[in-house]
């Protein structure tokens, strides 16, 4: 039932703050790996199960929320998955082994899940029809904004405290949102108590853990030269297909995948995956580009970062009222799309000289483009959804652009580890004596230490030295253009896909009321 007045924007606030606590321990914790390595004794490989248990379990639980929400009312399992979060934070600040901050960032996952696809559903069915886009537009300044922001918030904490308190910054803000859910938001009337589909939920929970630990850990593992790569592949597949058989053939599925029928919300899985590969994707390299290449920590890095999000914040607003007046949302996302090709396309030039001027106007372009991606795929594809088909959607929704995000990490990793080689491999042709270019730079270098007061054969070395340096650092710049201009075509590439789903008005949308 819609809401207005003070209410409405009571619900709002309280479902962006649960939302955010999720969002923002997405990436949060990355830039504290270090600390939290050193402080727990851990090796990079085993530390970095705390990002992949928290994500793992966070994509399990999304396609299980509609169904959790209709089963124990929507308010109930909102409220109960923000308490749990709280105390899984908790928790984790205390964690004294790497064990137990695993288990709890896996059980803070579970409780994350929860939350995204939950807390959209409770804001469409809480804003007026006409207003919808004006909701999908609030809701989007978590889900594009908090990824962005949280290596700015982490890089501040970490540098500023300890890296506890990534953890425990999320118990203030779980405890008010713990009482304005309890106090404004509404419940809804249960689900009749149905038989639960225990094998929908153990298949549900191989497949899709199987397919993310496989994107979280296969590059760093070398894919499939590790044998349990190999088995989570084959129990992915195995498990993806079963999983589908089962819930297609069964009563009383945990997924209803009777929505795929609706053409808007089966394209939309398509496109939220893509808006995934470039939201996460592009948070995932700008970082690793800006602090292995140029030199900046990574608190410099976050604060490049921060401009980008406010100007998504700032657009939002105006793209839902956009769409509230009618302007097809297809539109608007080719924007979207192209903008954030432009962005990929500037920072494929970048140099060795490239500075945090250099990259403000391509970031600030990107926040552009995200805020007229989120709110317009959001809005396609939710658009004839009904009644419980609404949470349904929502959490398959998340959960493809979560996939997306992982897929687009992994496959820019894996992408930048092969161009490397490649790059490598051309540049090392052209350090030979038969190169003037190279023997001119190689005197010059030597000639430059022996002023110094270094032996021939010491400068002779030290100079071999600092062009073998220059050859790295080449590389580097090279894989990393290749990786922006990769991703920003898939992104150009994908803007045909917009127009398989038919324009319709808005009101559309919130026929589920």
């Amino acid at each position: 039932m819609a809401e207005t007045g003070f209410k409405k924007w009571i619900i709002t606030i309280t479902v962006i703050m649960a939302s955010l606590l999720e969002l923002i321990d997405t990436t949060i914790v990355n830039v504290a790996i270090p600390k939290i390595q050193g402080y727990l004794g851990a090796t990079l490989e085993d530390i970095a199960w705390v990002v992949t248990g928290y994500a793992v379990a966070n994509v399990i639980i999304l396609p299980m929320s509609g169904w959790l929400g209709g089963r124990f009312g929507r308010k109930q399992y909102f409220l109960t998955s923000i308490i749990v979060f709280t105390i899984a934070s908790f928790l984790c600040g205390n964690a004294t082994s790497l064990e137990e901050l695993v288990i709890f960032r896996i059980l803070q996952g579970l409780a994350g899940g929860g939350l995204i696809s939950t807390g959209q559903t409770i804001l469409i069915e809480t804003w007026p029809r006409e207003q919808i886009g004006t909701a999908t537009a609030l809701f989007g300044l978590g889900a594009v904004v908090g990824p962005t922001v949280g290596p700015t918030i982490g890089g501040w904490i970490t540098e500023t405290y300890t890296w506890q308190w990534i953890f425990y910054v999320n118990i203030p803000v779980g405890v008010l949102a713990i009482f304005l859910t309890y106090t404004f938001i509404n419940e809804t009337p249960k689900s009749e108590k149905k038989p639960i589909d225990w094998w929908g939920i153990g298949l549900l929970a191989v497949a899709v853990g199987s397919l993310q630990t496989i994107l979280e850990k296969g590059e760093s593992e070398d894919w499939f030269s590790k044998t349990y790569i190999l088995i989570l592949t084959v129990t992915a597949v195995i498990g993806v297909i079963l999983f589908i058989w089962r819930e297609l053939s069964t009563d009383h599925p945990i997924v209803n995948f009777s929505i795929m029928r609706h053409r808007s919300f089966s394209v939309g899985m398509f496109t939220s995956f893509i808006l995934g590969f470039g939201l996460y994707g592009s948070v995932f390299v700008f970082p690793v580009f800006c602090q292995n290449l140029l030199g900046f920590n990574a608190q410099q890095t976050g604060e490049l970062l921060f401009p980008g999000g406010l100007c998504t914040i700032f657009m939002m607003p105006f793209i839902g009222k956009m769409l509230n007046k009618g302007v097809p949302a297809q539109f608007m996302a080719t924007g979207g799309m192209f903008l954030f090709f432009v962005f990929t396309w500037m920072l494929s030039n970048s140099t060795l000289a490239t500075g945090e001027k250099d990259v403000l106007v391509p970031l600030l372009i990107r926040g552009v483009g995200m805020a007229l991606l989120f709110v317009p795929l959001t809005t396609l594809a939710m658009a004839d959804l009904k009644g419980p088909e609404i949470g349904q959607g929502s959490g398959l929704n998340n959960m493809m652009r979560q996939l997306g995000g992982s897929f687009g990490i992994a496959a820019l990793t894996t992408i930048i580890h092969i161009r490397q080689g490649f790059h490598r491999s051309t540049l090392i042709e052209h350090v030979n004596p038969y190169n003037p270019a190279f023997t001119e730079r190689l005197h010059m270098l030597t000639q430059g230490f022996v002023a110094k007061g270094k032996s021939v054969l010491d400068a002779t070395h030290m100079a071999y030295g600092a062009i073998e340096g220059t050859v790295i650092r080449q590389t580097m710049l090279l894989t990393y253009d290749d990786a922006y201009w990769i991703s920003g075509l898939v992104m150009l590439f994908s803007i045909p896909l917009l127009y398989l789903q038919p324009f319709k008005k808005l009101k559309a949308v919130t026929d589920a009321h």
